[in-house]
């Protein structure tokens, strides 16, 4: 009896033990449990939204590249990457550089900017732009895009941007003058442009349209002239900027104005460029396709400047038709808040689709595929710039190309004016850039 009464007491304990755990697993441990609740719980983090990041993006636009920005890169953008909110901040170019600089040294700078190519490598050599090479998908961007604008991005052996867009420089003829001076086509050659600027110089009107002295302005008229600043490498100027060639250059630019026939905005004079083209004073002036772009984005406009202009390569001489690589590139600075999503913005902009969108604005894209597909029916002033691009060549791309405009813009405008001969002007700037350069 006391067995079968302590048998039962046994499994009336096992029961009671069992009844107790009854809100467990049975077969399972207490690290078994904490281990099953694991999958539910990375899943309500998975289901959980990123948190969204805005990255701020500084840029000059004009009137309707922003509003191609705006409205279609933008929203095109935020809906590709919902996280990301892109915040645009348009900037006055005059000072930028110099606000970009204290920014930079205030902690304070954006997460991307469109910079101007000639700002890059001095910005690099400062320590304020980040190196992309080592990034995700660079090597991708790389090989999509045009080289000679990418090369803007270089210094000592890393990339610090990519380039974003590219233009150049044409001529650019009012159609009713250009006949006024008894031509039915664009000059092919300086010579040629030279014979119908003297034609118009009776009826008080200027044929040649050099808009002013900076290196922007001079350098395609130098340059086809004959005119060099350097060697190839970009690290001499003593036997090149005063060669004969180029001192023989600058003699002619400085005859021609002489002569009176340059236009008067090459010293500051009335009417500017656009102005005096606008209303037959200018037979050609040089510029680029935001001329086109912003003229036919105004409403006020009644200018028509597909119909009322030749456009054309500019006139061949010595040095051939050579024109000036201009630009911007897109970048991202060492302490911005968002490298990540910087870059992501950064790959995405320099795609085909972004690319062939800012052509609405009068971009040329660097992205090849992008470029090749223009739609020149809906672009027809796009084709001549595509084509200059082949002969344009860049300003000098090293961190002291600002110091060194400086010294040729001075030494241009002392010949110009006659207050020095050329060859007394370029030897005058040759000694001063040599210490420039530390030579």
């Amino acid at each position: 009896m006391r067995k079968r009464i302590s048998l039962l007491l046994s499994l009336a304990l096992l029961f009671l033990l069992a009844a107790c755990g009854g809100g467990n697993n049975n077969n399972a441990s207490p690290s078994d449990s904490a281990s099953s609740a694991k999958p539910a719980e990375s899943s309500a983090k998975a289901s959980e939204p990123a948190k969204k990041v805005t990255i701020e993006y500084w840029h000059t636009y004009s009137d309707s590249e922003e509003k191609v920005l705006t409205e279609k890169i933008k929203p095109m953008f935020e809906e590709a990457y919902p996280n990301i909110e892109l915040k645009l901040t348009r900037m006055p170019y005059e000072g930028l550089k110099d606000q970009v600089i204290a920014a930079v040294a205030g902690d304070a700078a954006p997460d991307l900017m469109r910079m101007d190519i000639i700002w890059v490598p001095e910005l690099a050599s400062k320590g304020a732009l980040k190196k992309l090479n080592d990034l995700p998908g660079f090597d991708d961007v790389k090989a999509s895009v045009f080289e000679s604008p990418m090369q803007t991005n270089f210094y000592k052996g890393d990339y610090y941007g990519v380039p974003l867009n590219t233009n150049t420089k044409i001529a650019v003829y009012n159609a009713d003058t250009l006949k006024e001076a008894g031509l039915d086509r664009a000059p092919a050659t300086m010579d040629e442009l030279v014979e119908a600027a003297r034609a118009l110089k009776g009826k008080n009107k200027q044929g040649i349209g050099i808009s002013g002295i900076h290196a922007w302005g001079l350098l395609p008229y130098f340059w086809s002239l004959g005119g060099t600043v350097t060697n190839e490498d970009y690290t001499k100027v003593d036997g090149f900027l005063n060669s004969p060639e180029s001192v023989k250059a600058l003699e002619t630019i400085v005859s021609w104005n002489k002569e009176g026939l340059v236009i008067l905005a090459l010293l500051g004079g009335e009417p500017g460029a656009w102005d005096g083209l606008k209303s037959g004073q200018y037979m050609m002036i040089d510029d680029g396709p935001w001329f086109f772009s912003i003229l036919m984005g105004d409403a006020a406009n009644t200018f028509n400047p597909i119909d009322k202009t030749v456009r054309a390569l500019l006139p061949a001489g010595p040095g051939g038709s050579r024109s000036v690589v201009g630009g911007e590139d897109l970048v991202t600075f060492s302490n911005s808040k968002h490298p990540e999503e910087a870059w992501t913005f950064m790959k995405w902009m320099l795609g085909e689709e972004p690319q062939q969108l800012m052509v609405e604005a009068g971009m040329i894209p660097t992205n090849k595929n992008a470029a090749n597909a223009i739609d020149t029916t809906k672009n027809p002033y796009i084709a001549p710039f595509i084509e200059q691009l082949n002969t344009a060549l860049p300003r000098t791309p090293i961190p002291q190309w600002g110091e060194m405009e400086t010294i040729f813009n001075l030494s241009f405008e002392k010949a110009i004016r006659g207050e020095q001969t050329a060859a007394e002007a370029l030897n005058e700037a040759v000694k001063q850039i040599n210490a420039v350069l530390g030579g």
